[in-house]
């Protein structure tokens, strides 16, 4: 089996070595799924054999480039973030009640809320194991993530103070819940991979500031593409009043209109009982149209150049061009 690359590469042999290591962390993956109890099993499997783009462990992959990229623990440490984040796909989706997952229906929807839940924390328990293997500093680097992770999923879930800015608690959140992975995942590829102190801490910087554009893009393709495509139904989090980018602009906007303002009539509609799937089309496709999706999808491109600035240390080669490519296609995507 071939996993193919997320990523077009100019570099032959780059994508060549860079595919060879994805197929290895795929079977490094299944395995790790594998249990002998047949309801663990399948409920692990779900999500692996559902797919997915594998850009964790392909930056993994592609960090360890700047030095030995051959490295077994480069493959460990790439499967390590993959089922980090898998275990967080299950405990989103029963958080967010989101019926699909990657085009198939999500792990919850098949076996309920609590086989999920445990199913995730049997994931969580399999990357623990598979990272102690690297060592105390990748146990240290691991737990402290997964610390972020979780902080992230509870500051979303509380909201912000009554002080705060809606829209810098969001950035902490994306920072917390979806950048922290991202970052540790090119610190792991660097550190395995052998480089330098300096490059690593480039790379983990590189991997905060894309992981959060990453995630306003989301937002962004949340709301314009086709669930077919992206393989999630569009406006999940509207329906369950999970905040975006674009919505909590709309109502910093609508919070400073008189009364009777269209900004109004949409954060309105935003409020409104989405259950039925003819509203939450309605919904999502009044605040497609709103100007506030190209003012967040300006915000993610503008992150994935401070990104690029920040490779600048980095020898320039196709290794960097890849990472330059990376962050490009993270905000430049259909889904």
């Amino acid at each position: 089996m071939t996993t193919a690359l997320a990523l077009p590469l100019h570099d032959a042999a780059l994508a060549e070595r860079l595919t060879g290591r994805l197929d290895l962390v795929e079977e490094l993956l299944r395995s790790a799924v594998t249990y002998a109890d047949p309801i663990a099993h399948d409920a692990s499997s779900h999500l692996v054999n559902a797919g997915g783009k594998r850009l964790r462990p392909l930056l993994a992959l592609l960090t360890a480039e700047l030095g030995d990229g051959a490295r077994r623990e480069v493959i460990d440490a790439a499967a390590v973030v993959e089922l980090t984040h898998l275990a967080t796909l299950y405990h989103d989706d029963v958080m967010d009640s989101a019926p699909v997952r990657r085009g198939a229906p999500a792990a919850h929807e098949v076996w309920g809320n609590s086989v999920a839940i445990l199913t995730g924390d049997l994931l969580f328990a399999r990357a623990s194991s598979l990272v102690s293997g690297l060592g105390p500093e990748a146990v240290r680097i691991q737990a402290q993530t997964f610390e972020r992770l979780c902080l992230g999923q509870l500051h979303e879930t509380v909201g912000p103070r009554p002080d705060e800015d809606p829209v810098a608690h969001y950035l902490q959140v994306l920072a917390d819940k979806t950048a922290s992975l991202i970052a540790t995942s090119a610190r792991l590829g660097a550190m395995f991979g052998g480089c330098s102190p300096e490059v690593v801490r480039t790379v983990t910087q590189f991997g905060e500031t894309i992981g959060v554009a990453f995630q306003l893009a989301d937002d962004v393709i949340d709301l314009t593409s086709d669930g077919t495509v992206t393989g999630k139904t569009p406006g999940t989090d509207l329906r369950e009043g999970v905040p975006t980018m674009p919505a909590l602009l709309l109502r910093s906007r609508a919070a400073a209109d008189p009364a009777g303002s269209p900004d109004r009539d949409v954060v309105a509609l935003l409020d409104s009982d989405l259950s039925d799937d003819a509203d939450l089309a309605s919904a999502v496709a009044a605040l497609r149209e709103h100007e506030v999706v190209a003012q967040t999808r300006g915000r993610a491109v503008a992150l994935a150049r401070q990104a690029v600035t920040e490779l600048a240390p980095l020898p320039a080669g196709p290794v960097k061009d890849a990472l330059v490519a990376f962050a490009d296609a993270l905000v430049d995507r259909a889904s």
